[in-house]
């Protein structure tokens, strides 16, 4: 019987529980999912044979070991800075390791110790990255197999909230990690256009965007994310003048997150004290100049000359001109902000939420230049079964499936940009309805510039 042994029961696994565990029921897998809170493990297993959910301290290393000394393969949906952690006791026990996460350099420092210990390690195989990477790598082969030539690849990807739920002025919620959504983008990121190296630093990120447009799904917003050149090997796109991968949002939310970035509310660096009692308008007063005349809403105009009537009212309905208690009045700005943020922003027992992925790649053809714009959108069913947590998760549990199967034969530190794994991949992704819409348009334009 093969033992298949999950860290963490959280938002992004209830898909991923729900098919390992029903491979499960035939009695030839056992699945084991690990979290700090055992009720919650407990009810996304629903009681299915052949499953266990355990309490765990991830810091109880003996606890931890037992554990993956019964696996056959091990999957983490933790947090990526835990992953070390378990991918050190994986290699100490010579467990395959699975996850959706980015490749760290600590996985990457071990990568000839996996691959002499006839190991997989496999990261990056859930949504972004890993929905992808593998679309991706297929629409690269298909177009390399015509004899045609990639001149420019752009990738952009959101988790947002399906038209229906789409219900305040930011046209957004809280689908995954609420404190990753507020530190994103921050450093410098990095993209080539037209063959010439492109830096945006953070305070002018949310300013750099693009208008894409996905047919019957209206109009969003894309802006760079941090790394985008170390794709340029990753994919063989070497030589490519054009390489973007990006991040989308609805019209109108980059102007007024960027407000927050201006003032320094996103700051995690510093940690501040404020008085027990005080309210969310003291807060953003915190960061504006005194005044012994202008009121709050006067200096914010002031500090932000290009603040619009959309703009305001974003912040307006956020609550920050108001005397709302601080849900917290000690930590960085960025905590105190997400605390606020949370209150705001939570998905809603009946919302939806949706994904959208779209790759523009330009390509130089017999017949001339033309766009090949590939687009997928989900919705979520509601809070609990969402499109992000089915996107994240069944690459993932698709992966493990595969592999415990006997066809994915690889070994090593792997990303799901080869064929044996992102083909099988993709094909059981589109059964379950996760798949891309192409559109190819005749382009007398230039290659993409931003």
């Amino acid at each position: 019987m093969n033992h298949i042994l999950l860290f963490g029961a959280g938002k992004s696994s209830t898909y991923l529980i729900d098919y390992l565990a029903d491979s499960c029921q035939q009695g030839t897998r056992f699945l084991t999912v690990a979290d700090m809170d055992f009720r919650l493990a407990a009810s996304k297993l629903k009681q299915r044979k052949h499953t266990l959910a355990v309490e765990l301290d991830l810091g109880n290393q003996v606890a931890r070991r037992e554990l993956i000394a019964q696996a056959d393969v091990v999957l983490s949906m933790l947090p990526a800075s835990l992953h070390p952690l378990l991918a050190e006791d994986c290699l100490v026990l010579e467990k395959h390791f699975f996850t959706a996460s980015y490749e760290s350099e600590f996985l990457r420092s071990k990568r000839a110790e996996v691959a002499s210990k006839g190991l997989l390690f496999l990261n990056e195989c859930g949504l972004d990255p890993g929905i992808d990477h593998m679309s991706a790598m297929k629409l690269f082969e298909e177009v390399r197999s015509r004899g045609e030539k990639i001149l420019s690849f752009k990738s952009y990807c959101g988790g947002l909230l399906a038209p229906a739920s789409e219900d305040n002025p930011w046209k957004y919620k809280f689908t995954w990690n609420p404190r990753n959504v507020v530190l994103a983008g921050q450093g410098t990121s990095t993209y080539l256009d037209a063959g010439e190296l492109k830096l945006v630093p953070y305070q002018q990120l949310f300013k750099r965007i693009e208008k894409i447009s996905i047919p019957g799904w209206g109009d969003f917003e894309g802006y760079p994310n941090r790394d985008s050149l170390s794709y340029q090997q990753v994919y063989g796109l070497e030589g490519v003048p054009t390489l973007l991968r990006g991040t989308l949002r609805r019209p109108g939310f980059c102007k007024a997150w960027d407000v927050f970035v201006q003032l320094g509310m996103t700051e995690d660096g510093l940690q501040l004290n404020l008085p027990q009692g005080s309210n969310y308008r003291q807060f953003l007063n915190t960061f504006l100049p005194w005044s012994d005349t202008l009121r709050v809403e006067e200096k914010l105009g002031k500090a932000i000359p290009d603040m619009d009537f959309d703009t305001f009212e974003k912040i307006q309905w956020m609550g920050l001109f108001e005397s709302l208690p601080l849900p917290i009045t000690q930590g960085s700005p960025a905590q105190l902000l997400q605390a606020i943020l949370e209150k705001h922003w939570s998905l809603q027992a009946e919302d939806r939420d949706m994904i959208v992925m779209q790759h523009q790649l330009q390509v130089e053809t017999e017949e001339g230049v033309k766009t090949i714009y590939a687009s997928l959108v989900q919705e979520g069913e509601d809070a609990l079964y969402t499109a992000m947590a089915k996107t994240v998760g069944l690459p993932l549990a698709i992966a493990v499936d595969l592999f415990l199967e006997g066809k994915i034969l690889c070994r090593g530190l792997q990303l799901p940009v080869v064929p044996e794994l992102y083909l099988p991949i993709l094909k059981k992704l589109q059964d379950v309805g996760i798949s891309f819409q192409e559109q190819c348009i005749a382009s007398t334009a230039a290659p993409f510039k931003s």
